[in-house]
């Protein structure tokens, strides 16, 4: 027994007496298995007279299950903790949480000792003096009616055989106890029962018991008194009738906790003070409210969360390994969200069948802080569908800076004036493209053609690109594609992409050009400690001032294009819509009006916080279409959460490498000869709002030289 470590004196002084004994007792069974059964034969002797003697205790030992090693490790339940590392729910098929037998106090074993198995450090895993004891009170009733279990075989029992109460079982029950104790330690065994036992208040195994009953964190376990030790060991006799935060059992679990005590004293664990002053406490103080059942809270949330625990850590069973997951959940985000898609409060719906999904996270981080995550019908499940990250639809124009005018500017250098020819023009397939107003409007600077979302400009800039040079950007930025394979429609988002893909891609342009991959979990602490990082490096995906160029260009998108229902006074934001529309066939199966809207997307960010948000309808039916204020729903949604979440005032820094001229960006280095002249058929500044945007352009330039000024002379 060296390799064991005691925690006072009576237990070094059992540890002695229990080597002498087990070593004398093992040693006896030793000499062969046929002793061993007769020893066995002796203890059921008592039965063999009430009618058992036809049995053969040898077939009974050699029907005996395996001791196998896995079935001793219980199911732990997993904890969820939001982004400051509070605790927001327990997940798991039983409610446990493992310790290790230096946390467990000895007034606590010694309660479990003293009433369930006094003799525990003396037997080889089965007590012959109260199991003859118990034979002989059986012989005289039914089989079973009295018990006699050491705590190891109440391992056992809970482990490997079946609740009923046979002789059979019995005998393969002292058989496995038997194993258990030469294969185990002492310790071992008792820490096997303590995580084990079940001590009613939907608690398995003693930490949490204390948790449950008295709000004792395990790693404060020391801190346990002798008298809820005492009602806690008390419970494992019949848990609902000892339950003390059942008002009606007070009586009961008095007693029994007076049981325990005396049982204690009598085993020279405590004094005959210490355990009168513990019968003195009222057996209900210190318990905490009765732990109820509690419904998961953010269950679209957590859902995400658990598919990405599961997408990094394939053998993980998240309902019995134990597992701790730390979330970047923002509780306070995601209750306001909650609101936002359920009720009407804060978004006027057209009907209870339109549906929404976003996700909202931090610019710098890629933590996903909330998600909405369909309504109604749709609402996203725990362990099911999830609009937010699992849904696919056109992005229609929000995928324009992703695949068409973030790759210009980062290959082929172009300036936000960069002019393009908006012009009749076609696939290359011969099919015809066409802008949304259905006119040409000749020569544009970039930033216009995306600021009126205009379709031919896209092409062309992705014609000029080059596909594969564009594939690769938006890979880059997180975004997959169906076979691998790219097509020019995309250009004017004709693929299909998530919410959670869309917000990761835009919040590389609102970081400077670094990307971060969106995440739900900080970090998740396996059973035996081990801490697995979820958050992967942030990588530069993109020059910083293509970052900067394409941002400066969506923010003419919010302030004067056709995301200006998006704009929130005061914070600096870019954005860009998106909408895709019904094909004929569909328009006419439910008689669509041609201006019906299947997706409306908006994409956008601040400094601090990037959303991308879908709107539409789940499936095809009779009045399942948007069409005028209903395709600015998203913007409303964006806006709502930018409004009361986002605190962050600073502006978006122009980087070194860029220069502005009229109102327009130029890459350092680059010949700026494509200033345009000012020319009739060439719109240089915004259609509308123009002197509005100037303005702001030049408030920021001028506040950006103050701050350098100030860093120089600082």
């Amino acid at each position: 027994m060296s390799e064991e470590t005691y925690q006072s004196r009576e237990e070094r002084k059992q540890a002695e007496k229990t080597s002498q004994n087990k070593q004398r007792s093992i040693g006896i069974l030793k000499k062969g298995s046929l002793l061993k059964k007769l020893v066995i034969v002796c203890m059921v002797l008592g039965l063999v007279s009430t009618g058992a003697g036809a049995i053969t205790f040898a077939s009974m030992i050699k029907g005996t299950p395996t001791l196998d090693s896995s079935k001793l490790v219980d199911p732990l339940s997993t904890k969820f903790y939001d982004k400051d590392r509070n605790f927001l729910y327990e997940y798991g098929k039983e409610k446990r949480t493992k310790i290790t037998y230096n946390l467990v106090p000895k007034v606590l074993a010694h309660a479990f000792i003293a009433t369930e198995d006094s003799h525990f450090y003396e037997h080889f895993g089965i007590d012959l003096k109260r199991t003859a004891k118990a034979i002989f009170v059986n012989v005289t009733g039914d089989f079973g009616s009295q018990g006699g279990s050491t705590i190891t075989q109440q391992v056992i029992k809970n482990s490997f055989l079946s609740p009923e109460k046979t002789l059979k079982r019995k005998v393969q029950e002292w058989d496995l106890a038997y194993q258990l104790e030469k294969k185990y330690s002492k310790q071992d065994i008792l820490m096997m029962y303590l995580n084990k036992i079940y001590l009613g208040n939907r608690s398995y195994g003693v930490a949490a018991a204390a948790k449950n009953y008295y709000g004792i964190e395990s790693n404060d376990l020391k801190k346990m008194t002798l008298a809820q030790a005492a009602m806690i060991a008390g419970l494992t006799q019949s848990p609902n009738n000892y339950d003390p935060t059942i008002p009606e059992n007070k009586e009961a679990a008095t007693k029994r906790r007076h049981i325990v005590l005396s049982s204690m004293h009598r085993d020279g664990y405590i004094t005959e003070k210490q355990m009168k002053e513990a019968e003195k406490i009222p057996v209900t103080e210190g318990l905490v409210a009765r732990n109820t059942q509690q419904s998961m809270p953010y269950e679209a949330f957590l859902d995400a969360a658990v598919k990405e625990v599961k997408g990094k850590l394939k053998d993980v069973d998240i309902s019995e390994d134990g597992l701790s997951i730390y979330t970047t959940l923002n509780p306070k985000a995601q209750d306001f969200v909650d609101k936002m898609m359920n009720t009407n409060e804060i978004i006027a719906y057209p009907d209870a069948n339109f549906q929404g999904a976003f996700v909202f996270l931090d610019t710098k981080m890629g933590e996903v802080r909330a998600i909405g995550s369909g309504r109604n019908d749709y609402k996203a499940k725990f362990l099911g569908h999830n609009f937010a990250v699992d849904i696919k639809r056109q992005p229609g124009s929000s995928f324009k800076p992703i695949f068409d005018y973030g790759p210009a500017i980062e290959n082929l250098k172009w300036s936000t004036a960069h002019l393009i020819n908006d012009q009749k023009t076609t696939y290359s397939t011969g099919q015809p493209i066409s802008n949304w107003d259905h006119q040409y409007h000749g020569m544009l600077t970039m930033r216009t053609a995306l600021q009126n979302s205009y379709n031919i400009p896209a092409l062309h800039a992705i014609r000029e690109v080059g596909m594969d040079k564009a594939k690769s950007f938006a890979e880059s930025l997180g975004i997959t594609f169906k076979n691998n394979e790219v097509y020019e429609s995309y250009s004017i988002g004709s693929n299909t992409v998530s919410p959670l893909d869309m917000a990761g891609a835009y919040s590389a342009f609102g970081n400077n050009g670094q990307y971060n991959k969106p995440h739900f979990v900080q970090k998740v602490v396996l059973a035996d400690g081990t801490e697995v990082q979820f958050a992967g490096e942030s990588k530069r995906v993109m020059q910083d001032y293509t970052a900067y160029m394409v941002t400066d260009m969506l923010r003419t998108v919010v302030n004067a294009g056709t995301g200006t229902t998006a704009n929130v006074p005061g914070l600096d934001v870019a954005g860009k819509t998106g909408t895709t529309n019904f094909d004929e066939k569909t328009r006419a199966k439910y008689g669509y009006p041609s201006s019906a809207t299947n997706d409306s997307w908006f994409a956008g960010y601040t400094p601090q916080y990037t959303m991308a948000v879908w709107t539409g309808y789940a499936q095809n039916g009779l009045g399942n279409y948007m069409s005028g204020n209903t395709t600015k729903i998203s913007q409303l949604m964006f806006k709502a959460m930018m409004e009361a979440f986002g605190t962050d005032t600073a502006d978006f820094l122009q980087p070194d490498s860029v220069y502005r001229v009229n109102n327009e960006l130029y890459i350092k280095g680059i010949d700026s000869a494509e200033v345009p002249p000012k020319n009739d058929n060439i719109i240089i500044h915004p259609i509308n709002g123009g002197n509005k945007e100037e303005e702001k352009l030049k408030k920021e330039e001028e506040k950006r030289r103050k701050k350098e000024k100030k860093q120089k002379h600082g």
